[in-house]
């Protein structure tokens, strides 16, 4: 289970501010079906994430011991810093809106999430716990959990929440658990 809620809780806060969140407030605010906008991001980001925790499943296996957890360890504290540089809203999506909906997410998302920080996140933590299946789920729940309020209370959410304090936590989380899986 360490897995699952390690997963969920890193990626639900490292696409905080994320180009992906903005990319669903950009979304929200250009189709009124909703549930078509969550459902391609449930799509996109199970397809995405799936392949990125096999990757990391597979590359995991030549990293065993303290040296690939060092590895390991330290890439998540580089994510941590990763995680205060603030991304870009692309603006070239909303040409493809024809489309609908469910596909435009679908493929946007999917295309965003190409090199991301949640992405390089599922490969690390699928590389450390070698469990697909839990990394998978947890970081689906994850994007979930912090893409689906932007869909249906975007501007709200953003004048309660801080962008800049929701980074700096989401970097403290990944530097604590790039420490923990360092062997002291």
């Amino acid at each position: 289970m360490d897995a699952f809620f390690t997963s969920v809780l890193t990626v639900s806060l490292a696409e905080i501010g994320d180009k992906t969140q903005l990319l669903s407030l950009m979304l929200a605010a250009r189709f009124s079906h909703k549930s078509a906008i969550v459902a391609g991001i449930l799509v996109a980001t199970l397809l995405n994430h799936a392949a990125s925790a096999w990757l990391g499943t597979w590359l995991g296996q030549f990293i065993l011991g303290p040296t690939g957890q060092w590895i390991l360890g330290l890439s998540f504290i580089a994510m941590a810093a990763w995680l205060l540089i603030p991304d870009k809203e692309d603006d070239d999506a909303i040409k493809y809106a024809r489309y609908g909906a469910f596909v435009v997410t679908t493929v946007l998302f999917f295309i965003a999430e190409i090199g991301d920080k949640t992405q390089v996140a599922t490969i690390a933590l699928a590389a450390t716990y070698q469990n697909i299946f839990m990394v998978t789920l947890g970081t689906t729940i994850g994007m979930l959990l912090a893409n689906v309020p932007v869909v249906y209370a975007g501007e709200a959410m953003l004048k309660v929440i801080p962008l800049n304090v929701a980074r700096w936590a989401a970097s403290l989380v990944f530097v604590i658990v790039g420490l923990t899986i360092i062997p002291w």
